[in-house]
């Protein structure tokens, strides 16, 4: 077993100074919270609806929260044999009264309906849920946060601070979150890592060995098998894989990230240099330096929750991927940046050019039915020149249909598997940008992305 220097703790203490949320910053989130709790109480009773529990879950009823990070989780927890329909009724009549006190809300949907609420600075979720017995016997995927808390918060004690380090660290190498547009660690998942490994330096360092297939099971009560880079089972679930969300690059990011720590344990890995807007003198340079073509679909961001776009932007990379390789062009890399009133997916092919024609091979010219079918076919045919023999085989040269991948898009985009808003957003209108003329997309965050991508 290698072994390694450790990590110095003058490096530790400064991250946490910057991250450990301060006594009166604390003060201020719990009075916060037993305010809401207090006002779901209050509402409920107003409403005249009975057998309602408050429950705070989350990073901050269990003090591994970031400073300066302010998201409240409260459950609004029903007996379990409350009918679906009505928990979300109920639930969402209890919400809309506490939001009437908020600066801000909005209706969201996971499984069922819940209400995210500005109260006071802070971002809020007031969740309607079940209250089962077990987490094997969940209603839907939100009755087992309360679970977590109670698994999470008697184990966590005392090793709050090696949290903070982790999800600071995980931040820096851009791999915290498990949101699918992330695909990366949940805060959960960070939790059970410290209360697997004992501490941040020791959990870093495992990772710096791990490859897909790593398997971690807490209560040794694993049910099924999963397929995912990285099995960490639920505690309270034994079916359950908490990194289901974890992607085969965002999980190698992270032991990249491990490693290059080791190497050298400094506060850029927790607190990386911000990018800066790439420039237009920059992008031509870059442009002039990479000889390749880049191309950025762009369209009207669609009016949905992150966690639906982002999966349907993914699916609309892939797809586009595909029908540039089916007409030959070869596709260096794509990505996708959505902000709010602009979105687009980006390709940089070899070429976005091709010839005007291209090659057709037939069957061996002994193969004689199929031979002949294949020469008669093309033989004649207005935009299809030649027909000669090579190593064995007829070769006729057809005329391309899309000699350009911008051409190809704007005519064969729509026809592409796109998901469903996405779809209707580019069906109302888009526009395909080629190389210099990205210039033109001035949205710093873009150009921010930009930098990264090219």
């Amino acid at each position: 077993m290698e072994t390694h220097t450790g990590i110095p703790d003058k490096l530790k203490l400064a991250v946490l100074e910057r991250i450990k949320p301060t006594e009166p910053e604390k003060e201020k989130l719990l009075a916060v919270q037993e305010e809401l709790a207090l006002q779901v109480k209050a509402a409920a009773e107003r409403l005249g609806i009975q057998e309602v529990l408050v429950i705070i879950v989350g990073s901050a009823a269990r003090g591994t929260w970031l400073s300066g990070t302010h998201d409240i989780d409260i459950f609004i927890s029903f007996p379990e044999e409350t009918p679906r329909k009505e928990l979300e009724n109920l639930g969402m009549a209890i919400a809309r009264e506490v939001a009437k006190n908020a600066e801000y809300a909005e209706d969201r949907h996971a499984e069922h309906p819940y209400l995210n609420i500005t109260y006071k600075g802070f971002d809020v979720d007031l969740v309607p849920c079940f209250r089962v017995a077990s987490a094997s016997r969940i209603k839907s995927a939100v009755d087992r946060t309360p679970f977590h808390n109670d698994f999470v918060k008697p184990r966590i004690k005392g090793h709050e601070d090696e949290v903070l380090l982790l999800k600071q660290f995980m931040r820096g190498g851009g791999v915290y979150g498990s949101e699918l547009k992330t695909q990366g660690f949940s805060g959960y998942l960070t939790e059970l890592l410290i209360i697997h490994y004992s501490s941040f330096e020791k959990t870093v360092w495992a990772a710096c060995s791990w490859k897909p297939g790593v398997k971690i099971d807490i209560m040794k009560h694993a049910e099924i098998e999963h397929a995912e880079p990285l099995v960490m089972v639920d505690p309270t679930d034994p079916k359950r894989n908490v990194a289901a969300a974890l992607s085969l690059d965002k999980f190698c990011m992270f032991i990249d990230h491990c490693r290059e720590f080791f190497k050298s344990p400094e506060l850029r890995c927790f607190f990386p240099t911000p990018l800066l807007p790439l420039e237009d003198s920059e992008i031509l340079e870059r442009l002039e330096v990479r000889k390749s073509t880049q191309l950025a679909i762009v369209f009207k961001t669609p009016d949905v929750v992150e966690d639906v776009l982002y999966p349907q932007l993914y699916k609309m990379e892939q797809a586009v991927a595909v029908l540039l390789k089916e007409y030959d062009f070869t596709v260096i890399k794509t990505g996708v940046w959505s902000g709010k009133t602009k979105t687009a997916v980006m390709l940089e092919l070899i070429s976005g050019t091709l010839p005007n024609v291209k090659k057709h091979i037939g069957p061996p010219v002994w193969v004689k039915v199929h031979a002949e079918k294949f020469k008669e076919k093309y033989q004649g045919v207005d935009g299809v020149f030649g027909g000669y023999i090579e190593n064995g085989k007829y070769v006729f040269e057809i005329q391309r249909k899309y000699p350009t991948a911008k051409g190809l898009l704007e005519e064969r985009l729509i026809s592409c598997s796109l998901g469903k808003q996405v779809h209707q957003s580019v069906e109302r209108g888009f526009e395909i940008i080629e190389d210099v003329g990205i210039c033109r997309l001035k949205d710093p965050d873009f150009r921010v992305f930009l930098r990264g991508w090219m």
